[in-house]
């Protein structure tokens, strides 16, 4: 089985290629002088492919992060993984950036992330709980001994290890997610993780 993965809703754009378990290529792109990391996906996958001698064709699975995260980041990541897998009638996978993060911790994993408006994305207990106030955050963080993962702006409120603190290897999550995710992969189900509008609406 060939899976593509594809991450375009965080800070940085994962790109990784596995064959039969196998994993043939994984890249860690981020923004470029004043060029947005998404604007890579397409050269970057076609890249990687290329390089591997696999054709488009060859693709079984197709593997994506759905949010939440950058509004720009999330349109990308989902409009292709959407048109390629609807033109190469091959599964696809959407995963959330929570549950991915959420593959850091070793047990118990909450994961909190910027949502603004001091507010956090919030995972825990193996679900997306929505966009909560930081303050009720850290009520429930004392109700249980988890594991945090967060981002740079979050850490210093509410403790744990930020996600952004190394290159983690976050596309071989996704992708190890979704090889093991027993969804059907229709691509008409492939839809965006909005928690809340974009900023301005």
């Amino acid at each position: 089985m060939i899976t593509l993965a594809f991450d375009t809703s965080l800070d940085k754009m994962y790109t990784v290629l596995k064959r039969d378990g196998k994993i043939l290529a994984s890249r860690i792109i981020e923004n470029k002088d004043n060029k947005y990391h998404s604007a890579f996906l397409i050269s970057t996958l076609q890249e990687i492919l290329s390089e591997n001698k696999i054709t488009p064709r060859d693709i079984d699975l197709i593997a994506v992060n759905t949010g939440p995260g950058s509004f720009t980041g999330i349109r990308a990541c989902v409009t292709v993984a959407r048109v390629l897998a609807q033109q190469l009638n091959c599964k696809v996978i959407g995963v959330s950036s929570l549950e991915i993060l959420s593959k850091l911790a070793e047990e118990n994993p909450l994961v909190a992330l910027d949502a603004r408006k001091n507010c956090a994305y919030l995972y825990c207990k193996g679900t997306v709980k929505g966009a909560i106030l930081i303050e009720d955050v850290k009520k429930i963080i004392k109700t249980d001994k988890y594991t945090i993962i967060t981002d740079d702006k979050l850490q210093p409120l509410l403790g744990g290890i930020s996600y952004q603190a190394k290159n983690y290897q976050l596309g071989e999550i996704l992708a190890d997610i979704a090889e093991n995710s027993d969804d059907e992969g229709n691509w008409h189900k492939l839809k965006p993780l909005y928690i809340q509008p974009p900023p301005g609406v």
